[in-house]
This record gives C-alpha cells, sequence and structure tokens, in this order.
C-alpha cells in the first residue's frame, strides 16, 4: 500500500464492503438525532473534472463548492462524498492512487473551512447496474445507516444528471446540478427528475444553497427556493 492510503486509513474509518465500494465515515455520529445532509460529488462538482484523475497534482478545486462545503460545517450539516470511480474498475488506477488524490481533496477542504465527513466510492463499471454506483442509490444509503442521516431532508449536489436520480432514488428532498464539470450538458435530463417528491434546482450558485443551509439543519419540512 502507498503512504497516502496508510495514512489515510489510520485517520478514519475505512473498508472494502463486499460490492468493493470504499466506505469512509470521518466523524463520529454518535447518539445524534437523525439530521440531514449534504452530499456531494466530487469529479466535475468539488474538483474540476480531469478523466480518471489519479495524481494529486492534477486537483483543481472549485472556489464555490469549498465554500459550501465551509457553509455545511457553520451549519453543523455533514457532507458526505458520493463518488463513481470506474476508472479502479477499468484497471487504471487502484485505491492507492484514490487515496493520494483524495489527501489532496481534504486538504483543500479543510483550508477552505470546511470538512468532509464520509466517503463513498463505487469503482464499478457503468453496465454492471451495480447498488453503489449512481444513479443507483447505494452509497447515499449506506451513508444514511452509518451516520443516522435524515435523508428525506438531505440535498445531493452534482454535475450529472445520475447523481440527482441517486438522490431521488435515495428519497432526498433536493437535487442542485452545477454548471461545472458536466453540469451544462446534463441540464435537460437533469429537469426530468423533477417531481412531487424530489426537487431540481439548476442554473443556480452554490451560494443560494449555502445560504438555505441554515433552514435545511432546523426545519422539519421541506426548504422551499
Amino acid at each position: 500500500m502507498s503512504g497516502a492510503l496508510v495514512d489515510a486509513m489510520s485517520r478514519a474509518d475505512i473498508s472494502l464492503d463486499e460490492s468493493g465500494m470504499w466506505r469512509e465515515v470521518r466523524t463520529a455520529s454518535g447518539d445524534a438525532a437523525p439530521r440531514p445532509a449534504l452530499f456531494l460529488d466530487r469529479d466535475g462538482t468539488l474538483i474540476e473534472l480531469v478523466d480518471y484523475i489519479s495524481k494529486a497534482e492534477d486537483v483543481q478545486p472549485i472556489a464555490e463548492a469549498l465554500a459550501l462545503t465551509a457553509a455545511a460545517r457553520a451549519n453543523e450539516i455533514p457532507t458526505i462524498m458520493v463518488t463513481n470511480q470506474s476508472g479502479i474498475g477499468r484497471g487504471y488506477y487502484g485505491w492507492d492512487a484514490f487515496a493520494a488524490v483524495q489527501a489532496a481533496v481534504h486538504a483543500a477542504v479543510l483550508a477552505a473551512g470546511g470538512q468532509i465527513d464520509a466517503v463513498y466510492a463505487c469503482p464499478a463499471m457503468p453496465e454492471s447496474d451495480a447498488t453503489c454506483r449512481k444513479p443507483n442509490p447505494g452509497m447515499l444509503l449506506a451513508a444514511a445507516a452509518d451516520l443516522s442521516l435524515d435523508l428525506k431532508r438531505s440535498w445531493i449536489v452534482g454535475d450529472a444528471a445520475s447523481d440527482l436520480a441517486a438522490g431521488a432514488r435515495a428519497g432526498l428532498q433536493r437535487g442542485w446540478l452545477v454548471a461545472t464539470g458536466n453540469g451544462k450538458a446534463e441540464r435537460e435530463q437533469a429537469l426530468r427528475l423533477r417531481g412531487a417528491q424530489f426537487g431540481v434546482t439548476v442554473d443556480r450558485p452554490l451560494t443560494e444553497l449555502a445560504k438555505l443551509l441554515p433552514a435545511c439543519r432546523t426545519s422539519e419540512q421541506q426548504v422551499n427556493l
């Protein structure tokens, strides 16, 4: 194992489950009542999209997303990273390279005043229809079990319709499509997910979402835009 992977595993509760999913809990939930969470995609959302990124030096954080993690931390809303990583399934890189990239991402988030409370990464190929791979909700459901989350009051932010679809299937309140990464190309497909039980926001800056976080934390009802 690389130094980055050994260091990551020494600092957090990390395991690979039976499906091969990376399951990393970085902060304890304790005995807290179920609480809302901010689910966040990584590539194209938190960092600039680089196909099959495997080197820490290629990490380019997106300022608006970093600021959102800081706002979530200030409002005591856990930030959960959920990321498809088929590059591992394809054999392009391994978990050691993933851990090195993650170390750079975590450093950028912490420097901005944010915190990633848990990380879930699915290495499955698109054609596998693995339960952990977005648009399936497996990573979100695992997070809910690990961290005592109230999914119906939680939101997901991503640059792909599949991110939002995972949120809808998990019973989340709303999905927020960013314009970075693949976001602009995914707009119409994302809007098709809008329904009575799942809201979809497009064409809005993440600064607006940051302002809604206090209401998301304290309200037992859905937060309307």
